[in-house]
């Protein structure tokens, strides 16, 4: 060995004899021991799907060839980019035709090849001189020679994939209603305080919304509004001076004012109201100002100096994502995720322990229908899909949205030949909750086990509302769809005359405005697959009895008691919490047993939150028509079919009273007994979320999450032998003082182990992982670096009947 290679090698063994003595007789450093952690963990880039995600969203080369398809295959129709003042044809919105369950299932779970891959499409389009929206479908993707536009009807009971617009030409209605403003200034500026026009926090601005529901045509309602600029908080700044429009003609010349409305009297011409200003009762101007702000820079209320406690994730993640196909596994569930347009988040095949416990979990529409003595409360109603539950899908804010270490997914669509991006829409986390999963105390121990469980959330700013909504995941196999509403409430204007009724409709909560009582109806989709497609439902009833028994004899002639008594639901119904949480909603497998010879059920019920959920008050809405009748019933029971995969369409919003989707229709009571006219016992639930919103004074500025919170649970029933969540949970089982070593059972002599892992006579003894040194975090583990958050300046969604139709069926 020359010299050179022995001042190499003894250099070598030099620096590796130090390294071994220093691990050996040196503590472990923090990083060292979380870099183990990290480094035991399998690789987040080696963990795929089983399979591809067939519901997921187009590709922007799909969507490409869509676009560039279909503009070949209708020639006729023209297609333009942009429609200039609502003329002309175009491609408004391309997103994935999800596939067939039957299809689907066949593919999962057995050697089929994948489902085609289809688009959906909306045209608007213009027919015999009138404008409509158009469902297409293209496919199967990629283009082919076999590839097809077809109009898109199977989804639809109607037998229709169109509906016709009220609105021709929104941006000259916008236009008319400012012009009306303007010309009424020196009565807005006696009244209000303020004109059209104006800068700063006293601009006024117009809403519209649709009246009628009889008279032929576009008749509206227009309401000023103070323009909120400061805050945001315009639906808080209602003005109590309405106007009624008529623009049903196709010339805009036609259109015309028809009556004014304030403080509670109707003026039958500008002149009259013009003439009676001298003389009328008027009200408070509802002014902008500190009120409406939801920050507080300046308050310091003893503790606020310092920061409030944080959830932290010291050695990274317990679950595994396929960020690409956006599959999740996690404790014995697995399941996809995909997006749409209308709807936001949903989750496919969902598994648990390696079984299917549900084929599809995922919003179908989200309504609030309001209540008031005015023109615009009135009447008010919105569905929320139409404009768009997962366009308006935004970025969460790292550290408050989810935790610091949640993982974070984009999200994209495809609207008007533009790839909108929606960066960090989703988030995944596991987080552990402040009471625990089970816990007991015997006479030697104390066993208690921490509530872990998965979360994947997103918001959805709809206007003047965030919707928060949440699928969770727990160790024993329970489902959870959780909603959470905060923002600022749609108020009304305060009439200064009120005294008859005054809290009729809502409560003062300000010198000139009132809160507007309202029910948030939320609806979701549940095909549950329990131990297989093949299911029952019953009702099981606990209900009070009178019987004897013979050990009471002599002394006890007849017991009160209860028992349970199980009523089959053997047609489709719809159902509402029972009285006194009375009876038990499980959906059992028809062929499935567990090792008792019980069949094995999920059972649905009201989850976490403020009480039972809701169901529409109002008794055949006026407004809704049959666009959502899904909202009469706190849940349905209905036969699952391939041309019904949906309980509402957001097209429906624009022919309420002949709506392309009439759950109705769906609803129609069919036998659900198995083999009853080709049943095969494949049932599907619809449930709604929500809340009768009363707003109060602790609603301003915004409505707060702890008090709008409203799930529904779906909890194993006999679907395992034992609880399954004891395989998976971190606890602890804790010795009580005295004079036994046993660990807490009697008879037991067997020492503990500790936290180091040795055993020893000490008193804790933990099952799974556990921290055994201290941590050192990063700043940004506990406050994340929010200069990174990526989304512009945006126009908020107009929630008026016009303005909607403007920002979201047409665009500018």
């Amino acid at each position: 060995m020359d010299l050179e290679n022995r001042k190499f090698f003894i250099i070598c063994s030099i620096l590796f004899f130090t390294a071994i003595i220093s691990w050996v007789f040196l503590p472990v450093s923090n990083l060292a021991e979380q870099s183990w952690s990290f480094a035991t963990a399998e690789s987040p880039f080696s963990f795929k799907a089983p399979k591809p995600n067939i519901w997921s969203e187009l590709t922007e080369d799909e969507t490409r060839e869509v676009y560039n398809f279909v503009a070949a295959e209708l020639p006729d129709l023209n297609l333009v980019t942009r429609p200039e003042n609502g003329v002309g044809n175009f491609t408004y919105t391309v997103e994935t035709l999800r596939p067939n369950k039957t299809d689907a299932i066949s593919y999962l779970y057995g050697d089929d090849h994948s489902p085609e891959r289809w688009a959906k499409l909306v045209l608007g389009q213009s027919i015999n001189n009138e404008r409509y929206l158009v469902y297409y479908a293209v496919g199967p993707l990629p283009i082919s020679e076999s590839s097809t536009v077809t109009p898109l009807e199977y989804p639809f009971r109607s037998g229709k994939n169109m509906v016709k617009s009220p609105i021709l030409d929104y941006f000259s209605l916008s236009e008319f209603g400012d012009a009306v403003g303007r010309n009424v200034s020196d009565i807005t500026r006696e009244l209000l305080g303020a004109a059209m026009g104006d800068d700063g926090l006293d601009a006024l601005k117009c809403w519209p919304r649709t009246t009628t529901v009889t008279r032929a045509g576009l008749v509206l309602w227009f309401q000023f509004f103070r323009s909120g600029q400061g805050s945001g908080g315009r639906t808080l700044l209602p003005q109590g001076l309405y106007f009624k429009a008529n623009a049903s003609s196709s010339d805009k010349s036609d259109w015309s004012v028809e009556e004014w409305f304030y403080n509670g009297k109707i003026y039958a011409s500008v002149e009259e109201f013009r003439n009676a200003l001298d003389t009328l009762q008027r009200t408070p101007a509802n002014l902008d100002g500190d009120w409406t702000e939801t920050e507080d820079f300046d308050s310091s209320p003893p503790g606020r100096e310092l920061p409030p406690p944080v959830s932290v994730q010291p050695f990274g993640t317990r679950y595994k994502l396929d960020r690409k196909e956006k599959f999740v596994s996690w404790f014995g569930f697995e399941f996809y995720i995909t997006t749409s347009q209308a709807t936001g988040l949903a989750l496919f095949d969902i598994r648990f322990k390696g079984q299917r416990v549900m084929y599809e979990l995922g919003l179908q529409e989200a309504m609030a229908h309001y209540a008031g003595d005015d023109p615009m409360a009135g009447g008010q109603e919105f569905l929320d899909t139409f404009f768009g539950m997962g366009k308006n899908m935004f970025e969460l804010v790292p550290g408050y949205d989810c935790p610091a270490y949640a993982d974070y997914m984009d999200t994209q669509y495809h609207m008007l030949r533009e790839v909108h991006e929606l960066p960090s829409s989703i988030c995944i986390f596991e987080y552990t909750a402040d009471h625990l999963l089970s816990r007991h105390t015997t006479q030697y121990s104390v066993t208690a086990s921490r509530n872990t469980y998965l979360v994947v959330r997103s918001v959805s700013t709809v206007g003047n509302y965030d919707y928060a909504i949440d699928y969770i995941f727990y160790m024993d196999g329970t489902i959870e769809t959780k909603v959470r509403a905060s923002g600022y409430i749609f108020a009304a204007f305060y009439r200064a005359n009120k005294t008859e009724g005054e809290d009729e409709y809502g409560h003062r909560i300000g010198e000139a405005v009132s809160s507007s009582v309202h029910d948030h109806v939320i609806n979701f989709k549940a095909d549950l697959d329990v131990a297989g497609p093949r299911n029952d439902m019953i009702r099981l009833a606990l209900e009070p009895t009178t019987k004897s028994y013979n050990w009471d004899l002599p002394e006890v002639k007849e017991r009160n008691t209860m028992h349970l008594v199980e009523y089959p639901v053997d047609a489709e119904i719809g159902l509402d919490w029972p009285k006194n949480s009375g009876e038990f909603y499980i959906v059992y497998s028809a062929d499935e047993k567990n090792a008792f010879g019980e069949r094995r059920g999920y059972r649905i019920t009201s989850g976490t939150g403020l009480g039972a959920t809701p169901h529409l008050t109002i008794l055949n809405s006026t407004t809704l028509g049959d666009s959502a009748r899904w909202a009469e019933h706190d849940l349905w029971v209905l036969r699952n079919k391939e041309h019904e995969p949906r309980s509402a369409d957001p097209l429906n919003y624009l022919t309420p009273h002949d709506p392309v989707i009439n759950f109705n229709n769906m609803a129609d009571h069919e036998s659900l007994e198995h083999g009853a006219s080709g049943y095969d016992g494949d049932l599907v639930i619809y449930f709604n979320v929500g809340s009768h919103h009363i707003p109060h004074s602790g609603d301003v500025p915004n409505t707060l999450m702890h008090t709008s919170a409203s799930s529904v649970m779906f909890v194993p029933h006999n679907f395992h032998d034992r609880d399954p969540s004891r395989e998976s949970v971190q606890g602890v089982r804790l010795q009580l003082n005295g004079k036994k070593h046993s660990g807490g059972f009697a008879g037991e002599q067997t020492e503990l182990r500790t936290r180091s892992g040795r055993k020893t006579g000490a008193k804790a003894h933990y099952f799974g992982a556990t921290y055994r040194k201290d941590l050192k975090l990063d700043l940004e583990a506990m406050e994340p670096r929010l200069e990174a958050y990526r989304t512009s300046e945006h126009d908020v969604t107009h929630l008026t009947f016009n303005g909607s139709a403007a920002g979201i069926w047409f665009g500018e």
